[in-house]
Formats: structure tokens, sequence, C-alpha cells
């Protein structure tokens, strides 16, 4: 009697323990859903298949260095990465019958310091789901190594962003000729430096996937940061624009203290180059919003965003 209990204890404990294991494998695969109600799913892919090109620097371990007192946006803490060494794509798409073929690798700023990986990563990734998108957050290395130029890693790992995105497009149901690149603030930089470079790789390829282009097909450029020289008054030796950029899409405040000149000396350029760009200034908003709704001008710039994404064809006009 005593052994048949047991047994049944036994029984039990394991039926209990394969429910509990369901429940958790479900509660990883199980979708989250977009402001809009559409689902959306999320996976995790690493960047590179080993130590990142060029890298020296010896890890630390990976942090939110937001502190209990730390500024917010909204009203809503700020996920502020630091000590970046192994670069991932976490990536976010609409459902099936909801995803366009279009993706957009996306770049949070941080100055080079740190990711604003919520407010200006995954925030973004949602939200383009919700009008068909596929959200792609490069977490890029940070901070930026010494005697080298700040940019360098953000474009590295930007790049073979682009191409692993572009690698994956049979598997994510994405087409190749639509995957595009956003860029806030010093992630900004990175983006727009990837589009102005087009294939040309600021590293040795280092497997397959870089066989794969790097050239993005559109560029989104949110208050980018450090695009010009230190007289504000052109840009930088490293922005180099020529007739072959892709369409760009950019975004400023007239008051942000990270200068506007850099998207207006930019669409400039693309002008005289034949590029085809749309320019938004608004006159006040400030810098390291995001998406995040305020009392500002500037905060209806994800409607014009989407508007612009259909005009060009990206994603198809409802």
């Amino acid at each position: 009697m005593l052994r048949n209990r047991s047994l049944n204890c036994r029984r039990l404990a394991a039926a209990l323990a394969a429910l509990a294991g369901l429940f958790a494998v479900t509660s990883l695969t199980a979708p989250a859903f977009a402001a809009d109600g559409k689902a959306v799913t999320s996976r995790t892919v690493k960047l590179w298949p080993g130590t990142p090109p060029n890298e020296t620097r010896t890890p630390e371990p990976e942090r939110d260095l937001t502190k209990p007192d730390g500024n917010k946006v909204a009203g809503k803490r700020v996920i502020r990465l630091g000590h970046v060494f192994e670069p991932t794509l976490e990536i976010f798409q609409p459902a099936p019958e909801h995803n366009s073929g279009a993706a957009v690798v996306i770049c949070p700023g941080g100055g080079h310091r740190i990711l604003a990986y919520d407010l200006e990563g995954t925030e973004i990734a949602e939200w383009l789901t919700t009008v068909g998108v596929t959200g792609v957050v490069v977490k890029y290395r940070v901070p930026a190594r010494e005697g080298k130029n700040r940019w360098a890693q953000s474009v590295e790992d930007a790049q073979r962003a682009m191409s692993l995105t572009r690698s994956m497009a049979d598997e994510l149901k994405l087409q190749p000729e639509k995957i595009g690149i956003c860029g806030f603030s010093a992630g900004g930089q990175a983006a727009a430096l990837t589009a102005l470079k087009g294939n040309e790789r600021t590293y040795s390829p280092v497997d397959a996937v870089d066989e794969t282009s790097c050239r993005p097909d559109f560029a989104m450029l949110i208050y980018p940061a450090y695009l010009t020289d230190d007289t504000k008054t052109k840009l930088n030796a490293d922005v180099k624009v020529t007739k072959s950029a892709p369409p760009m899409f950019l975004v400023h405040a007239w008051d942000d203290g990270v200068t506007a000149q850099s998207s207006l000396l930019l669409a400039s350029a693309l002008k005289q180059a034949g590029v085809k760009a749309e320019l938004h200034l608004y006159a006040a908003g400030g810098h390291g919003y995001g998406l995040r709704k305020t009392d500002a001008p500037i905060t209806g710039w994800p409607a014009q965003a989407a508007a612009w994404l259909k005009h060009t064809g990206i994603v198809p006009a409802e």
C-alpha cells in the first residue's frame, strides 16, 4: 500500500514537472503583441561566428548602466546597455499575414559609450512590425575602442548585420532588395556611414555570410550625430556622398543640442548627388526621445516615417 502510494506520488510529480516544462516552453515561444494588437515574434542571433574582427579589448560583464535616479524619457526609464563585447541581432517579426517582406536593421544611439537599447532599439522594432516591417536590433559593440575612429566597431557590426539579415531573407520571408537601416544619434552616424559605404566593407570577410551584400536599400536617420566637422558648416571627411547612396529619410529638431546641421548638410549633399531624400526639421523636440510621445512637435515623426515607407514603395500602401 505504501509502495503504491509512493509510486503514485512519483508519477504525479513527474506529470507536474512535464506540465511545468510545457508552460515554460510556451512562455518562451508565445508571441508578444504590438500596440495595434498584431502578433510579434522575436529571436536573438549571434552576429559573428567567433570573436568580432579587429577586437583587442578585454571584455567586462555586459550590463544595464542606468542608475535608479537616471534620466527618464516620457516618464519611463531607459536601458543604457554598457560593455557590449558579443554583438547580436534581436529580430522582431510581424505575424505572417502582416509581413510586407521589408526589414530595417536598427542601430540604437548612446554616444558610442552605451546603447539606449529599448528607447532606440526594441521599441522601434516593435513599432515597425505594426506597419508590416521586420525590425532587427543591432546590439553593437560599445564603448568605442581607443585609437580607432569612434564609429569603427559600430559600422563593422552594422555592415555584418546587413549581410546576415539579407542572408536570412528566405528564412524570414523577406525581399532581399527591401532591407534598409535606421539609426539614432550615434547609431545614426553608424547607419549613415553604412548606407554611404555601400558594399565597401570595413573589415575582411570572415565567412560565407559576408559574400552577401551589406548595402542598405534605404536609410532612416533619426537625429543623427557626429556627421559634421567642428565648425558645423560642412560634413566630416568620413561622410562621402555619391549618386550610389540609397534613398534616405531624416528627422531632426531645430533645438537639438546635437546639431541639426548633421541632417541639413547630409540632405543637401544627397540633393546635389541626385539621391532621393525626405527631411523633417521640427521646431522643437530636443534629443534622445525615440518614438515615445512627448508634448514637443517632433513626437509625430513615426507617422511621417510610415507614410514615407509607403509612398516609396518599401511597404504596400493600404
